[in-house]
């Protein structure tokens, strides 16, 4: 049964997730760290301690093929994918094989250069539309994941 992992630290859709998720019949489980607290009827919760990528590396250890995850750590997408499972960020974009080495490398650009002292732009304010594209993407790939998981 395909299953919707949310790497909640930071998520600005997890209760869109979840509304979406409940419509398609399917099993939600919000990973976070100590210093956040989700506590949502009907959905497990996986709270694990502080430290670098513990929370990236609980969800990728009970990802399976087919599961979907939510998350805006490329990182963590890249591990994802690489276990066979969907992933997408809150803005509704998909990363796939395709994508994933480009964000990756635009990622460690941007490090080097705030490491050399530069600065690099932060993330554009969320919006009703940001919210609406996320939720009718999330849909989609609903649709698609349960579509292709029932062949």
């Amino acid at each position: 049964m395909t299953k919707i992992c949310i790497d909640a630290d930071g998520c600005p859709v997890v209760s869109e997730t979840i509304k979406i998720a409940k419509e398609f019949r399917l099993e939600v489980i919000i990973f976070c760290d100590t210093s956040h607290l989700f506590e949502i009827e009907g959905v497990k919760t996986v709270v694990v301690s502080k430290g670098a990528d513990a929370v990236d590396f609980e969800l990728v250890n009970r990802i399976k093929k087919g599961d979907i995850t939510i998350t805006q750590d490329y990182g963590l997408a890249a591990m994802v994918l690489a276990r066979g499972a969907y992933v997408m960020n809150q803005n509704g974009l998909q990363y796939t094989s395709n994508n994933i080495d480009q964000l990756l490398y635009s990622r460690h650009l941007n490090q080097k250069i705030r490491q050399a002292g530069g600065r690099t732009k932060g993330p554009k304010k969320r919006t009703k539309e940001t919210n609406e594209i996320f939720i009718n993407n999330f849909r989609k790939l609903c649709e698609y994941v349960i579509k292709n998981n029932n062949e």
